[in-house]
């Protein structure tokens, strides 16, 4: 885990996002138990399961009584659609804001966009 990174239980919780999201951890499938990440990350189990009970809290995993926890139906597109959102606050705006500073118009930044795209 990151010290730079925020509080560890946020920090559990967005590496089993970033499963679910890449594919690696698919809906209804098991998530990794409080006991298994606290052992992975040498942190206490209980900030592993602060962060896996905030991801039940927002509906991504659910708890079978005695199973553990897995990931929602659905859990996929709700991450998606909440980072596309975030995307678009923390990139996209502040880039349109400043394109329109500099007299950068939309049609003239898709150009550089798109030119960018064919250099990589």
């Amino acid at each position: 885990m990151n010290e730079d990174a925020g509080p560890i239980f946020r920090q559990v919780a967005a590496q089993i996002e970033n499963a679910i999201v890449d594919g690696s951890l698919p809906e209804e499938s098991q998530a990794p138990s409080s006991n298994e990440l606290s052992a992975f990350h040498r942190i206490n189990p209980a900030t592993a399961a602060k962060g896996l009970n905030q991801l039940v809290t927002d509906g991504v995993l659910y708890k079978r009584r005695g199973v553990g926890m897995f990931v929602a139906t659905g859990a996929r597109e709700q991450l998606l659609k909440r980072r596309r959102s975030e995307f678009a606050d923390q990139y996209v705006r502040p880039l349109m804001a400043e394109a329109e500073k500099l007299g950068i118009s939309t049609r003239e930044l898709a150009t550089m966009i798109d030119r960018w795209e064919d250099e990589r």
